[in-house]
């Protein structure tokens, strides 16, 4: 590498060599190399395999996310997914934007899940780009909803359905705490620890499970139509036209009467309230997945999790932005 004096400053420069990475020591092939490990292994294990430096394989790392990002460019999305997740203990949040069609993450930021952190993401796309936005899928959190409709007004909201069942989930939950509670002695054992049997799917138990979720339906009727109607919710996302699916859920609700069941009446009021946003996904041009961004909230945890956490936030916001991208 050669030292050259410059004469407009009078200091010493070295050439620039383009095959070597931000720490000169190490060139931008085993930068690379070393991002890719760090895909599939924390820093620590990384380091140890590689007699590195923590530090040294983080800086490595980060260039070749940094490397990653660029290859793809600027976003200019059409289909938007919106999420919050928390960054540590306290309520303290990060919003997550996803475009659906690439099926990638392209912003993390924000201060908390308020209206103008929101706003944040949309002065960043910019003006162009938003009116380009023609579905938002998110949640049913009124200031991303508020947001969108301020700075992308064009664009169809449609709330999620995996947040939309869980709103039910934790009404069925509340009906085997009222029922716990409401019964005594032996009646209890049937009840007592079977929280995750009942809000599972039932494909998704195991023999064991199965198993006791027929006793426990068999021994309690009133979490027998609990279970059963939170069962059957689940068909209102495959009607095609909004007057069918309009049509279900009146059924649905209808069914709740006598059935004294408090927390699905609830339920069913705020599903009422919000119909607009659920009723979306009938129309053909609204027809993705819904999946993405509670597989994304997921692959999130999980690098948390590996990391025991993570204090440097523009790291982990690296981390979010490239978990979908491809490898370089």
């Amino acid at each position: 590498m050669r030292r050259l004096d410059c004469r407009n400053c009078g200091k010493v420069k070295r050439e620039r060599l383009d095959f070597l990475a931000d720490n000169p020591l190490y060139t931008k092939r085993f930068a690379y190399f070393v991002g890719r490990r760090c895909r599939q292994a924390s820093i620590a294990d990384v380091a140890k395999e590689l007699a590195l430096d923590w530090h040294t394989v983080k800086a490595l790392e980060m260039q070749y996310m940094e490397a990653q990002l660029a290859r793809v460019g600027r976003p200019g999305p059409q289909v938007i997914g919106i999420d919050e997740i928390a960054i540590r203990k306290g309520h303290t949040y990060r919003i997550v934007v996803s475009d659906l069609r690439r099926g990638r993450p392209i912003w993390f930021g924000g201060d908390d899940r308020s209206e103008a952190s929101m706003a944040q993401f949309y002065a960043w796309l910019g003006a162009r780009k938003s009116v380009r936005i023609q579905l938002a899928v998110m949640d049913m959190w009124k200031p991303f909803r508020m947001a969108t409709q301020a700075h992308a007004p064009q664009a169809a909201i449609l709330f999620d359905k995996f947040h939309v069942m869980r709103h039910l989930g934790e009404a069925l939950d509340t009906v085997r705490k009222s029922e716990y509670a409401r019964l005594s002695g032996r009646d209890r054992r049937y009840i007592k620890g079977q929280k995750y049997t009942l809000l599972s799917r039932r494909e998704n138990l195991t023999l064991d499970g199965k198993r006791a979720l027929r006793t426990l339906l068999a021994a309690n009727k009133r979490l027998n139509t609990a279970y059963l109607l939170k069962e059957s919710f689940g068909q209102l996302w495959s009607y095609e036209r909004e007057g069918w699916a309009r049509r279900f859920f009146e059924n649905w609700r209808a069914s709740l009467k006598w059935q004294r069941l408090k927390p699905y009446e609830k339920f069913a009021a705020m599903i009422d309230r919000h119909w607009d946003g659920i009723a979306a996904y009938c129309r053909p041009e609204n027809k993705v997945s819904l999946g993405f961004v509670e597989g994304l909230n997921n692959k999130i945890r999980v690098i948390q999790r590996r990391a025991y956490g993570l204090r440097d936030e523009d790291y982990l916001q690296l981390k979010i932005l490239t978990c979908m991208l491809p490898t370089l």
